[in-house]
């Protein structure tokens, strides 16, 4: 029985390593919004998506995720023709190398005026020694605009990145950190840049 124990203890020892690196693999968001100088009581909220006629089991899957994190902060669900708040969402997902072959330096997302072209960009950077690896970049972004309006009232944009095969990288892990990035500490300081956990 003796001789046991120095076994067990680095296996353990191993497993626990093991554990925190996932733990620790779990890549953190970037999030950035703006919004008006006014307040956004919750009330009725209809999520839309940026493309019309585009209803994927991927838009559903990040749909469902923002409607999540707005009942948590009051909002209720409602049709879009019914809803004090629309919310329109669009998702983008790509390879780090993909995007690379697109741009010979660097991937903004931003400029210009109105819409999300608040003129913040974001750079995502690459080695021109090796082939990248297969890092798999997801985006979020939401406007709300209340229904009887027409500006925009409250955008952000979250991101993140993980290697292709990792949980992380799947639509409905990254859905959910996403759109809990997005909505933490609503509505958040316009115009910064934060990176949560």
């Amino acid at each position: 029985m003796g001789a046991i124990k120095p076994v067990l203890v680095p296996v353990m020892l191993g497993a626990m390593l093991a554990l925190g690196g996932c733990a620790a693999s779990v890549p953190p968001v970037e999030v950035t919004r703006f919004r008006l100088d006014q307040p956004i009581p919750a009330g009725t909220v209809a999520i839309d998506t940026a493309e019309p006629g585009v209803k994927s089991l991927e838009y559903v899957t990040f749909a469902n995720a923002v409607s999540a994190e707005l009942q948590k902060l009051g909002f209720t669900p409602a049709a879009i023709g019914e809803s004090d708040y629309i919310a329109t969402i669009a998702v983008a997902r790509d390879t780090r190398e993909a995007l690379a072959r697109r741009s010979p330096v660097s991937i903004g997302v931003g400029g210009g005026t109105g819409g999300y072209g608040s003129g913040v960009g974001l750079g995502v950077g690459f080695s021109f020694g090796a082939k990248p690896k297969d890092v798999v970049i997801t985006e979020l972004r939401v406007h709300m605009k209340r229904r009887a309006g027409d500006g925009v009232i409250w955008e952000g944009r979250a991101e993140t990145e993980a290697k292709e095969n990792a949980p992380a990288a799947q639509p409905g892990i990254a859905a959910g950190k996403l759109a809990a990035a997005l909505f933490k500490d609503f509505p958040g300081k316009s115009g910064s840049t934060i990176t949560v956990p």
